[in-house]
């Protein structure tokens, strides 16, 4: 699972937003942050780095403009993901996996399975499968 571990040098010339933005940009293009990975909160992460929130939010604006995050509302905001991002991901292999997830979460609900149990399911199948490839 990926993780987000950001640093703010108050010295450096470059402002904070845009060593929030820059840092949390490379992460994604170097593959530490994986897509669909949920971020923190704008609050949750000013608050992390002891940073107004405003500055936050700046950053999480730019990344989103340059398609590199996207906000759901309450859900959360994401790296950005063609599967994950309905209104961006119409490929085949994008509709097969959700509709893989959508009748994933139907046989689990069947079983009557929490989401959180549901997930970990997941993420214990997920880790299997990468011990063997």
């Amino acid at each position: 699972m990926s993780t987000l571990h950001l640093t703010i040098d108050a010295d450096a010339g470059t402002a904070p937003f845009e060593q929030v933005r820059t840092q949390i940009a490379a992460a994604v293009a170097e593959g530490r942050l994986d897509a669909g990975t949920k971020l923190p909160t704008v609050r949750q992460l000013a608050s992390d780095l002891g940073l107004a929130a405003n500055t936050v939010a700046r950053a999480y604006r730019e990344l989103e403009a340059d398609s590199v995050i996207s906000t759901h509302g309450r859900r959360g905001t994401f790296v950005s993901s063609e599967v994950v991002d309905e209104a961006t991901g119409h490929s085949a292999a994008a509709d097969s996996a959700r509709m893989a997830a959508a009748d994933y979460v139907q046989s689990v609900r069947r079983l009557g399975l929490s989401s959180p149990e549901a997930l970990r399911l997941v993420e214990n199948a997920w880790s299997k499968s990468q011990q063997y490839s």
